[in-house]
């Protein structure tokens, strides 16, 4: 059974806008996972972690797959990997970060992963590419786009790519 989920993608260490294209591109790869919808790429300020760190560049994608919750965190975990994730500095500096932040209806509580997201309705930096991507998301019954407007780092999105890139 296929089920419909939201992946949230940042970098800020690197080629950051061509890591995310990448990073999408070989989500897609994977034959039990289908790329359905992509956010454009937004320009946020870093939340929490070093003072000192450069503006991330984020999105969501939208993904269908009949992986189980655990296999999928696997894989971007994978995909991570294959961009050098290091984890060292809690919100730290990251060539690529790709959270889980839906699966389906599901809701779970383990050490590993948590669903939904558990600061998800708070980052302005998922919520609003989320959004543009999806004008009618909800998370737990609220409007995607109004938590967007409330969230305690709204201020941080500094605006959003073109299309091209530019």
């Amino acid at each position: 059974m296929s089920v419909d989920a939201v992946l949230a993608l940042g970098s800020n260490q690197g080629e950051s806008r061509r890591t995310l294209e990448e990073a999408v591109r070989r989500l897609g790869e994977h034959p039990r996972v289908s790329v359905t919808a992509r956010s454009p790429v937004a320009i946020t300020a870093p939340v929490g972690g070093p003072a000192d760190q450069p503006d991330f560049l984020n999105m969501v994608v939208g993904v269908r797959t009949d992986l189980r919750p655990f296999a999928l965190l696997r894989w971007c975990q994978e995909i991570e990997h294959r961009f050098h994730r290091v984890r060292t500095v809690r919100w730290g500096p990251r060539t690529l970060d790709v959270d889980i932040i839906v699966y389906g209806g599901l809701r779970m509580d383990e050490p590993e992963l948590v669903l939904p997201h558990p600061r998800a309705a708070q980052r302005a930096f998922v919520l609003a590419p989320w959004a543009r991507m999806d004008p009618e998301a909800q998370l737990d019954g609220i409007s995607v786009a109004a938590l967007a407007e409330r969230a305690p780092d709204a201020e941080g999105l500094r605006g959003w790519l073109a299309e091209d890139g530019s």
